[in-house]
């Protein structure tokens, strides 16, 4: 079965929830005997770079510009996917998908894969919002077979568009966690003393929120890692001001070794976030059994953490008594090793991988 997939800026280890999604479901749908070609983007992926792994990669031309790459390589990559003839064509997120209507007036099967309500992030204008919702509607209505990573997001599918969905969710990977920590000392972290948050420094990560929280906490010997790539947009540049406090660490964008020493030394993973599709940068955390602490907007909640791991979003009083808290309980290495094997069972790539394919097989009949 030929899978040509569109939608993601590039593979590996190119930051954003959709494509950690595609680094670690593509590579298993190839050995599951899939013929598998990723359209990336050319500037996040180098000329020379064909392969990953099994993975073909295949560099489209876009433009260097936020509010247009994503529109203008979806179009070519539609384009690209018309001329080659896949089995399958498969989108990622609601913004791409507005090419949907155009690949099934060129006869192919389409799979739309919806990670979230794109056009509720902060960062965006009326034009780029009403390209996402009028993405959102095309790649639900007209697709052949729709998955959703969450049951907030099938739930929505059905209510707005009366289309199922097969509810297949991110994952993630079981962790060997060593005692290495040459990384977090270079960042001047101690081992197990450090809040920790991963993800992209835009608006509705709420960065920002977290800092200000951690600046009220009182007396705390904790430090707070912040880890994501910095740009230089207005709000990376809020983020850098706000940080220049004692404590606060801007790590930049980690991958690899450094990104794995970086979560197994943390003493607990933060996320104060206003919009999520279903948080790979927490299942990631709870895998490697470290305490977390999020907003309770709905994918959040999803996760099914205990209460006491959730505070009202945008409330800095109780994110900051939550922050001192963890600050001051005893580590209990027994629950971690449970709640690794809980997210372990519970957010299997390899069975990610299984459902997908079926979705495909369904598709093709």
């Amino acid at each position: 079965m030929k899978v040509m997939v569109l939608g993601l800026r590039g593979i590996p280890d190119v930051q954003g929830g959709v494509e950690t999604h595609a680094q670690h479901l593509y590579p298993r749908l190839a050995r599951l005997g899939c013929d598998v070609e990723v359209l990336v983007r050319t500037q996040y992926v180098s000329p020379g770079q064909s392969h990953f792994g099994a993975v073909r990669l295949r560099r489209v031309w876009c433009p260097r510009s936020a509010r247009l790459e994503a529109l203008i390589h979806s179009v070519i990559g539609v384009a690209v996917a018309g001329l080659l003839r896949p089995d399958i064509l498969h989108i990622h997120a609601v913004g791409p998908a507005i090419v949907t209507p155009i690949a099934r007036l060129m006869g192919l099967r389409v799979v739309v894969t919806h990670h979230g309500p794109d056009y509720d992030r902060d960062k965006w204008g009326p034009f780029a919002r009403w390209v996402l919702r009028t993405g959102e509607r095309f790649g639900m209505r007209y697709s052949n077979a729709r998955i959703a990573i969450s049951k907030v997001i099938a739930d929505l599918i059905m209510r707005k568009y009366d289309r199922d969905a097969a509810l297949i969710p991110n994952g993630v990977l079981p962790v060997v966690a060593t005692g290495d920590h040459e990384y977090v000392d270079r960042f001047g972290l101690e081992p197990g003393k450090y809040f920790l948050n991963v993800g992209r420094l835009v608006p509705e990560k709420r960065q920002l929120d977290l800092i200000k929280a951690y600046q009220i906490v009182p007396a705390t010997s904790w430090k707070l890692a912040l880890v994501g790539g910095l740009s230089s947009d207005a709000y990376s540049s809020e983020v850098r001001a706000v940080a220049n406090v004692p404590g606060v660490v801007l790590t930049g964008f980690l991958s690899g070794t450094a990104l794995r020493q970086i979560y197994a030394n943390a003493g607990a993973f933060v996320l104060p976030s206003s919009h999520e599709g279903l948080p790979i940068a927490m299942l990631e955390a709870l895998s490697y059994g470290l305490p977390v602490l999020a907003s309770d907007i709905p994918p959040n909640l999803e996760v099914g953490l205990n209460s006491e791991c959730y505070f009202p979003l945008g409330n800095l009083a109780a994110l900051a008594n939550g922050l001192s808290r963890l600050s001051h309980e005893e580590r209990n290495d027994r629950a971690r090793v449970d709640l690794r094997d809980w997210v372990a069972r519970r957010y299997n790539w390899d069975e990610i991988a299984d459902g997908t394919l079926r979705v495909y097989e369904y598709v093709c009949q």
